[in-house]
């Protein structure tokens, strides 16, 4: 148990927000976007208009998906293999915060930070990967 809840809860509630976190930092382009005048034809052409911190938050939003794919096969493997150590719980919930603090120094423009969330949320997930596998060759 870790705050109150197995470790399989915060392993799949982790997947949910980190889901979630992934178009956070689209919002802000949105909201750049809405500024400029949408253009329904062309919202890929608009990149180039797009003041520096929305283009940041659309690198923020893609990097999102790529780190999410990772996170989440690792946090099911942990899931499926029965993983109940509360590391991999708390590695989980350090990846959803370092994923969010991630966005906001990279909109931010905070590359210290930024870089810093980024080697903290792999290494989540390469903790959820080492994990899983000693669950299932132990």
């Amino acid at each position: 148990m870790l705050l109150g809840l197995p470790v399989s809860v915060i392993l799949l509630d982790c997947i949910v927000a980190a889901a979630a976190l992934v178009y956070a930092p689209f919002l802000v382009v949105a909201y750049a976007r809405l500024q400029l005048g949408y253009d329904q034809a062309a919202p890929r052409a608009m990149f180039e208009k797009l003041p520096a911190y929305a283009q940041r938050a659309t690198w923020a939003h893609q990097n999102s998906f790529e780190t999410f794919m990772l996170f989440s096969a690792a946090a099911l493997m942990a899931f499926v293999t029965g993983v109940d150590s509360e590391v991999a719980g708390w590695a989980a919930i350090a990846f959803t915060i370092a994923r969010l603090l991630f966005s906001v120094f990279y909109i931010l423009n905070v590359p210290l930070g930024r870089s810093l969330m980024f080697a903290i949320s792999s290494s989540c997930t390469v903790t959820l990967f080492y994990f899983s596998l000693m669950a299932v060759n132990n």
